[in-house]
């Protein structure tokens, strides 16, 4: 009954082809921020009333304990994201630890590439380079040690990325200055407002 009322009531009912209903939407939200979301933002993306994303995302989280799933939907600082439940720890710390052997998709290393020769740089930069999202590849290069947070950006409050000691370790590099030289692998006609691009 609930998804029948989530599909057709509100602003979202009028457009011209049903959306996803209320739920779907909220856990499609969820599943990518990379901090809590509050209430009153989740209710002016969907166009809902905030009582009615109070109360569906409660039911959600509550669900998700009563099935006892590996994550759960908390709500910190002011708003909600997705979270590893506490007992399956051991099994993703396994997860992470070992999963740094497993080599890297052509994807990682392409994202990772885009780090290390713009560091710092926001995810949305890295996604530009690369013409894709790169969201989920960021955070698997982060779990593995190999990037991470390097403040924000002044303009637009973004999380900055750089690479670790750790991935120096892996590269055999002492530092950043033995990357090697990009511009013979670049066409001649590349066009890029940085500073260091050469003709």
């Amino acid at each position: 009954m609930m998804d029948n009322d989530t599909a057709t009531d509100g602003p979202a009912g009028s457009d011209s082809a049903p959306g996803p209903g209320l739920r779907a939407s909220l856990e499609a939200i969820l599943l990518v921020v990379d901090e809590p979301v509050a209430e009153v933002v989740l209710a002016q993306v969907l166009e809902r009333p905030r009582e009615e994303i109070a109360l569906e995302i409660r039911e959600l989280a509550a669900s998700y304990d009563a099935e006892g799933r590996g994550f759960d939907l908390r709500e910190v600082a002011g708003g909600w994201r997705f979270y590893t439940r506490e007992e399956c720890a051991p099994v993703v710390e396994r997860f992470v630890r070992d999963g740094q052997e497993v080599r890297l998709t052509q994807a990682a290393l392409e994202t990772l590439a885009v780090v290390a020769y713009r560091q710092p740089v926001s995810r949305a930069r890295v996604s530009a380079v690369r013409g894709v999202n790169c969201d989920g590849v960021m955070r698997t290069l982060t779990l593995r040690g190999l990037v991470e947070e390097a403040g924000t950006e002044h303009e637009t409050g973004a999380i900055l990325y750089r690479t670790t000691a750790y991935f120096l370790e892996r590269l055999g590099l002492a530092s950043l200055e033995d990357l090697p030289d990009l511009a013979p692998f670049l066409p001649d006609h590349i066009e890029d407002g940085d500073e260091h691009a050469g003709p």
